[in-house]
């Protein structure tokens, strides 16, 4: 069995050995190509079957973006919005969904009084008109109520009409499975049809932009957003321990990424992605 083996070994060791060089043979099969009197054809069929990808893969990818888009759009403004405005509008004593929405609400009327009393400190406002300081703070007041609870009924509109958007992406991936192949041979060709060092570049913007060492302040901007997007409290503790842990983790996926399949097919990108990143 060993002896077998060996053999095996031996025989596919010389069908790797050639007397001519691969350069040589990759030459005289381009002009084997160039001198097929099928070969305008082939290329042309070629060049329209690449043509009908891109153009189906930007299609794809604009109904994939403006449908939920569209979908959002039209519940939040037509289909939700006046439903939730009546409902809000009957319970007026609901303005604070969380805590830190009261909060930023306090913290801005008392800018807004410490601002006041700045005025009449520098002579801008007289000093007798503390009337007229009570009246716009309660003004203010008035309006910071009328936002915040715009704000939270908002927040609830972004939940539902973002549920029917996920709902409408969902169908679409679903009922789409060839443009979805057609797409990922798509970006396929066009990531590694790019040059190593467009490659490497590509993979450093992008770690450095979301693992990298100044990113934990553009993670919490993003996080906060997405907290008042939702209507949801903004605790300082989960947003730390999200910041200390997934850019942990897509910083593990995208080197396991690297090692598993960008090392096989591109190893030169690799390479020289080790290279501008020492």
């Amino acid at each position: 069995m060993k002896y077998w083996n060996l053999n095996n070994i031996s025989k596919s060791r010389l069908e790797r050995i050639s007397l001519i060089p691969k350069s040589i043979t990759k030459i005289f099969e381009k002009f084997k190509k160039e001198l097929d009197p099928n070969a305008e054809i082939e290329a042309l069929e070629e060049f329209k079957i690449s043509q009908y990808h891109t153009a189906t893969s930007v299609k794809y990818i604009l109904i994939l973006i403006i449908a939920p888009i569209l979908v959002n759009q039209i519940s939040k403004s037509f289909i939700l919005g006046p439903f939730i405005d009546h409902i809000w509008n009957r319970e007026q004593q609901i303005l604070f969904l969380n805590d830190s929405q009261e909060e930023r609400a306090f913290a801005e009327l008392q800018r807004f009084e410490e601002k006041l009393h700045f005025e009449i400190l520098i002579g801008k406002i007289p000093k007798s008109s503390y009337q007229i300081i009570n009246t716009k703070t309660t003004q203010k007041a008035i309006e910071l109520a009328e936002e915040y609870a715009n704000e939270s009924a908002n927040a609830i509109k972004n939940i539902l009409s973002d549920i029917f958007s996920i709902i409408i992406f969902a169908l679409i991936i679903s009922v789409t499975k060839r443009q979805i192949s057609i797409l990922k041979s798509f970006i396929n060709q066009l990531i590694y049809g790019l040059s190593d060092t467009a490659k490497a570049f590509l993979i450093i913007l992008f770690t450095d932009i979301f693992v990298g060492f100044h990113s934990p302040h553009g993670w919490e901007v993003i996080i906060e957003v997405i907290l008042r997007h939702f209507g949801l409290p903004e605790s300082r503790d989960f947003i730390f321990i999200f910041i200390s842990t997934f850019p942990v983790i897509l910083d593990t996926i995208f080197k396991y990424w690297i090692f598993k399949y960008l090392n096989k097919i591109s190893p030169s990108a690799v390479a020289t992605y080790r290279n501008m990143n020492e």
